[in-house]
């Protein structure tokens, strides 16, 4: 192959791989066909674990699945019992609210681009894009789920476009937490009236109805006062470790 008919293929290869990255139209029907690959594969890979598993550990793997699902029958009956008696109080004080969160475990197919931890595509059934919805890992904040293109896209804490509301401290100071493409969280627009100390525990405040009031974000390690308002770094309590599965708030209220 001479240098000519070289340079002309590297050149061609180059203009190719930069229209699929940065062109919406032409990546989008490579995207989607790639997830439906992506998700046969996982669907297949878990079937063929689990064939294993019950093939060569099924004694053992049901006594600690049965422990697993007393458990969670359990936990289910008090959570049940609780928002019975909750909606009860509400009907006896003739008000409109209800507790009927809607919670569905939805699975990750991929990163959305190479390098980048902070993106994911998932797998989502039913899915509405019309709206934000919460994305939890073990009652742990992990990020939010917007739509790109119709699609499902998780953006975990540490993504620029990760924000949801949340309180800070006992005094529950009102504040938007997003991320800066790093190990830590930012917390803004936090009245300069609060006393906000470094170890203040953050918590969703369920204001933007994406997630429950209560749901553990991280912990205050700074904090920093401009125009009238106070901004603080937050340790996350989620690390990002590419889980396969999440739980994504679908409905809080």
């Amino acid at each position: 192959m001479n240098k000519g008919l070289l340079s002309f293929f590297l050149i061609f290869t180059a203009l190719i791989m930069g229209a699929l990255y940065y062109t919406d139209v032409i990546q989008s029907p490579f995207i989607s066909v790639l997830n439906k690959i992506k998700t046969n594969y996982h669907t297949s890979s878990e079937f063929i674990e689990i064939q294993v598993k019950k093939h060569f550990f099924q004694a053992e793997h049901i006594v600690e699945l049965s422990e697993k699902v007393k458990k969670y029958e359990n936990n289910c009956l008090v959570i049940e019992q609780l928002s019975y008696d909750l909606n009860n109080l509400f009907l006896e004080s003739h008000s409109e609210l209800k507790v009927e969160p809607n919670v569905e475990l939805v699975r990750t197919i991929s990163y959305q681009k190479f390098g980048d931890l902070n993106r994911v595509w998932l797998e989502i059934n039913d899915y509405n894009a019309s709206k934000i919805h919460g994305l939890v890992y073990n009652n742990l904040v992990a990020g939010i789920v917007i739509s790109q293109n119709g699609r499902p896209l998780g953006l975990l804490n540490s993504d620029l476009k990760s924000s949801y509301a949340v309180y800070v401290g006992e005094q529950k100071a009102p504040g938007i937490v997003h991320g800066n493409n790093s190990n830590h969280l930012i917390v803004k627009f936090i009245p300069a009236w609060f006393l906000i100390n470094k170890g203040d525990k953050v918590i969703t405040s369920g204001l933007d109805e994406i997630f429950f009031e209560g749901l553990g974000v991280g912990i205050v390690v700074s904090v920093t006062k401009s125009q009238g308002y106070q901004s603080a770094v937050v340790e996350p309590f989620y690390k990002a470790n590419a889980p396969n599965y999440f739980h994504m708030i679908k409905k809080v209220k």
